[in-house]
């Protein structure tokens, strides 16, 4: 590998990592504006949402030039497709994060609902998820990357759990609709966020191994 390839590798990978803080900082605004109502740190998710978009763009390009100039081959390569994939999921936990807080902004000038705390809890293991593929990506660890890809079952039923109540409420209480529709809102994008944090550990373990598990994140047979 030339000295340049590397130089640009270690740039590439800098500019990865300031974008998972960025948007980590999202999520964990979104959540804490969940948690206290709180409009104006979910205004501030919404409006730094510029920054991670100019993050995946240079990201791209960099990426795309390393691609084009320098030819890289095996891990490197794996390594500069891997952040390609990565930092298009990332964006779209920020667009997740933005979503989030409007309806958080809705639902703060509104009376609160029982389940609230259900859907922080949602959050937090959705933040979880996002942190340690955070964790993964920096150190190239398939087996942390497996460990996420597990946890996204949880949140899978928490998510379904929390439907539930919502429809349940509906039906009784007509009046409490629009509050339900924005909860379930957050709720859906809360579990997209561990969804997308899911792809990231699976992209980890492109990288690592060379093994594609999309869909699956069962290449070995531990469970």
């Amino acid at each position: 590998m030339s000295k340049i390839l590397v130089k640009e590798i270690e740039e590439l990978k800098l500019k990865m990592l300031n974008m998972f803080s960025q948007v980590i900082e999202a999520v964990d605004k979104a959540i804490l504006g969940l948690k206290n109502m709180d409009a104006d740190l979910c205004q501030e998710v919404i409006d730094n949402d510029i920054i991670v978009n100019k993050q995946e763009v240079e990201i791209d390009e960099l990426a795309l030039k390393l691609l084009a100039l320098e030819g890289p081959v095996a891990k490197d390569l794996r390594f500069i497709l891997g952040c390609m994939r990565s930092c298009s999921d990332l964006e779209r936990v920020g667009d997740e994060a933005v979503n989030i807080a409007q309806s958080v902004i809705f639902l703060s000038t509104r009376p609160p609902l029982s389940f609230y705390d259900n859907i922080y809890q949602l959050g937090t293991k959705a933040r979880e998820m996002l942190k340690e593929s955070y964790l993964a990506f920096t150190n190239l660890n398939s087996e942390l990357s497996l460990y996420i890809c597990r946890m996204d079952n949880e949140v899978d039923e928490l998510n379904s759990y929390i439907f539930k109540t919502i429809i349940n409420l509906m039906l009784k209480e007509s009046p409490a609709i629009e509050r339900s529709v924005e909860c379930m809102n957050i709720s859906r994008r809360f579990e997209r966020i561990a969804d997308l944090s899911t792809n990231i550990a699976e992209n980890v373990v492109f990288i690592e191994k060379g093994v594609n598990i999309k869909h699956s994140c069962q290449f070995d047979n531990r469970k």
